[in-house]
């Protein structure tokens, strides 16, 4: 039995005893759906369902590798997209590692070129080192660590709608998305309506982008070189808050090399590293804006603009910003990774374990010759790393394996 037969009939077998356990999205006549097939990636969409039952019924008989619904309503969801009357859409919000810079993707992730198949670690490079080719065939993985680093972007971007746009918490959903992330969902009137341009501002507030010192008010005084006298406080809503949040983590955590690769001169760095734990009991004050001597307002502007990095919230700005766009539904399986898409219980993001929640397979075993594969995680188990070699595993464990492609099935 080839791999992808093998798949497929995991998939079918999972979704012949759980294909009602998708969930299905509010005002389920209203909103367009679309599955991606296992055979030739044959991707249908323009679907419409009037009941749940035949939701089920159709993944239950398509056996879809990937299942989506639209953020959109419509009229007519099953007519051409110019015809289906568009009422609205929820906000959406994509937290992917793929978009999170994490050290451990140089030792998880690979990449080859499709031009000469020359192969290295991390993220792909614009052009390839040996041949100049510029198209990858790359191959990421989920670890603890980036899967970590995505959760607690999430955590700030839901701060964020809770406390900042006012949303309240039974408006805001969260999901593992089933493979290397979160998905955010906000789903109320306040924001149906709004347009992509809209949608854009929400992206680029939540990312900081367009921020400027001086929109915070940073008080400067003093002839010749200007200094900061003031700035804003920890406890501030907004902006002006996390800046100062920010900052405080950056001054915590910087070494000499990193304010010396930040161009502070020798006299600045001097003073921020000996004078850490005065810094650190300024905050319970009005903070360090006038305390170090030797920085000036320039050199602030660059520790806020560290801060201000800190503080953005990494997302896919083209899902937010899409207002046609198809999401994962809940409770199915990922293609890439035989996971589900789990919902994180309200306020439990802080405790959940995708790894062990979103486990699909607990029953069976599989052999597989694996060409290669990190270590990971699922479950209570951890398995490999693996390299040219043939292993007998659990189903789930298997599946992950054969999804990422790096695995083959013995027969």
């Amino acid at each position: 039995m080839d791999t992808q037969t093998f798949v497929r009939s995991r998939f079918a077998e999972f979704y012949e005893e759980m294909a009602t356990n998708v969930e299905p999205p509010s005002s389920l006549e209203q909103r367009e759906f679309g599955f991606l097939l296992f055979k030739e990636n044959v991707m249908i969409r323009h679907k419409g369902f009037a009941r749940v039952e035949d939701l089920a019924s159709f993944i239950k008989h398509n056996v879809p590798s990937h299942a989506y619904y639209s953020t959109a309503y419509y009229e007519m969801p099953e007519e051409k997209m110019e015809d289906k009357g568009w009422l609205g859409a929820d906000l959406y919000f994509d937290i992917d590692a793929d978009h999170i810079p994490t050290k451990c993707s140089k030792v998880h992730d690979t990449w080859t070129c499709k031009s000469c198949g020359f192969a290295g670690k991390g993220v792909p490079p614009e052009k390839c080192p040996a041949c100049d080719g510029r198209s990858f065939e790359d191959r990421v993985w989920p670890c603890e660590v980036c899967l970590e680093t995505a959760k607690q972007e999430t955590q700030r971007l839901s701060d964020i709608m809770t406390v900042e746009f006012g949303f309240s918490p039974e408006e805001v959903s969260i999901s593992f998305s089933g493979h290397r992330g979160y998905h955010l969902h906000v789903e109320s009137e306040a924001v149906g309506e709004l347009d992509s341009v809209a949608r854009k501002e929400i992206v680029d507030y939540v990312t900081g982008v367009g921020l400027e010192a001086a929109f915070h008010k940073l008080e400067e005084s003093g002839l010749g070189r200007p200094k900061i006298t003031s700035g804003p406080d920890v406890n501030d809503i907004g902006w002006r808050g996390r800046i100062a949040r920010g900052t405080r983590e950056f001054l915590q955590a910087a070494t000499e090399e990193d304010l010396k690769r930040l161009g502070f001169h020798k006299k600045a760095v001097e003073e921020i590293v000996k004078s850490k734990d005065m810094i650190a009991e300024s905050w319970k004050r009005t903070g360090p804006w006038a305390m170090i001597k030797s920085l000036g307002a320039g050199d602030w502007k660059v520790i806020i603009q560290q801060a201000a990095e800190k503080q953005s919230v990494k997302v896919d700005t083209v899902v937010t910003t899409d207002i046609h766009r198809l999401i994962r539904l809940p409770n199915s399986l990922h293609g890439k990774t035989g996971l589900l898409k789990v919902p994180v219980p309200t306020g439990r993001l802080e405790v959940f374990d995708p790894l062990r929640s979103a486990v699909a397979f607990k029953r069976g075993e599989a052999t597989l010759y694996i060409d290669e594969a990190p270590q990971f995680r699922l479950g209570e188990e951890t398995y490999g790393p693996f390299r040219d070699r043939k292993s007998e595993l659990p189903m789930a464990a298997a599946l992950f394996l054969l999804c990422k492609g790096a695995a083959k099935v013995v027969s």
